[in-house]
């Protein structure tokens, strides 16, 4: 029994469903048994893992934007979902530095819109809204963030999360102290199958070695807090759980990373395991003088909390994370059609290593607020 039968034959609002974690979401929560309502834009990217699960047969997926607050609260009054799980946004920090005002409207705005319609919608029973590690006020001082750390962001992308988490903040303290109960959940940097989007590691390393050409690392001596996509959604979908039962007791943010320093790694030793894997490929840096944006230098999540108090822990490291990513990827290179199977044979191995470690949300369920 995973996530103590939390999801079985119950309506779930997905937010986001045709991204990269969305979609990833979506697929373990229909193989949980939930009746999934999916609102997100068309899907970003050709390829799509989304399209290449086959998502739109088992789940009811509204085509709208985040921003469109009326649409949203009516699909939420129709979906009368007991749960909902935030992660529509514009999440990539260099497209934040060329549509800023997007970024803004999407990350702050579609989440007042996501708490305004759980407000409305007396069936809403919990809501984890989606932010990242980059929320944190980053001094860059190499130590790894709490949750009890203040929010900041000097660039538009992290600014627009630290934001969307004051409004998670303000919102739970002003409207939800009773009723529905609201929490944040802040990840690494994720990594796994099936992501195509652009300016992003792992899907720029695919393209490149797929062409036959050196993949360009911008920043190739930053550090991140490297974690298979399955890392964070097995935290979102335990502490959804333990709303719905321990409600309130457990209403605050969460950080949900890899283990530490020993997944503390740079971006050149992502780069360089991952094409060791693929078994070909070289790279390059920027020629000098290019013009590259701000980003953080060090980023690092301390989840000893969720650890303490929900009985959360990783269970594969970032080098088994960068391995099961690019072996992926080099099988849909051969066979377009091992997409799917691919993701169920990776959702398997993790729930079966989870069980084999004892965590709770794979063995008996035990609610460990």
């Amino acid at each position: 029994m995973t996530f103590a039968d939390a999801y079985a034959g119950r309506p779930v609002l997905l937010t986001g469903n045709t991204g990269f974690k969305g979609a990833w979401l979506a697929e373990w929560l229909t193989v949980l048994g939930a009746d999934v309502t999916g609102y997100a834009l068309d899907a970003p990217t050709t390829p799509s893992l989304c399209e290449a699960l086959r998502l739109a047969g088992r789940v009811r997926h509204v085509v709208a934007d985040v921003r469109d607050r009326d649409r949203l609260a009516a699909e939420m009054a129709a979906a009368r979902p007991d749960v909902v799980f935030h992660l529509a946004a514009q999440a990539i920090v260099r497209t934040a530095y060329a549509q800023p005002r997007d970024t803004f409207e999407t990350n702050i705005m579609g989440t007042v819109n996501v708490l305004e319609s759980a407000r409305e919608c007396d069936s809403v029973r919990a809501v984890v809204v989606v932010t990242s590690d980059k929320s944190y006020q980053n001094l860059e001082t190499g130590r790894p963030f709490r949750e009890t750390d203040p929010m900041g962001g000097r660039d538009p992308y992290s600014a627009s999360k630290g934001a969307s988490e004051l409004v998670v903040e303000a919102y739970r303290q002003s409207f939800f102290a009773e009723g529905a109960a609201v929490a944040s959940v802040r990840a690494g940097n994720v990594i796994g199958p099936g992501d195509w989007a652009a300016d992003r590691i792992v899907p720029d390393i695919v393209r490149a070695v797929t062409a036959g050409e050196a993949v360009v690392v911008r920043n190739p001596d930053a550090v991140r807090p490297w974690q298979h996509v399955l890392e964070p959604l097995s935290g979102y979908l335990w502490l959804g759980a333990q709303l719905l039962s321990a409600g309130h007791e457990v209403a605050e943010p969460w950080n949900f990373g890899p283990e530490g320093a020993t997944d503390d790694r740079t971006v050149r030793w992502l780069v360089e395991h991952f094409l060791d894997r693929w078994g070909s490929g070289t790279w390059i840096t920027p020629p000098d003088g290019t013009a590259q944006p701000h980003e953080a230098h060090h980023l690092s999540l301390d989840s000893s909390t969720a650890r303490e108090r929900l009985g959360w822990s990783p269970v594969w490291n970032a080098g088994e994370a960068v391995s099961r990513t690019a072996g992926w990827y080099a099988d849909y290179a051969v066979d377009l059609r091992s997409a799917r199977p691919g993701i169920e044979a990776q959702l398997a191995d993790y729930v079966a290593a989870a069980g084999a470690a004892g965590l709770a949300w794979a063995t008996d369920g035990r609610n460990t607020a």
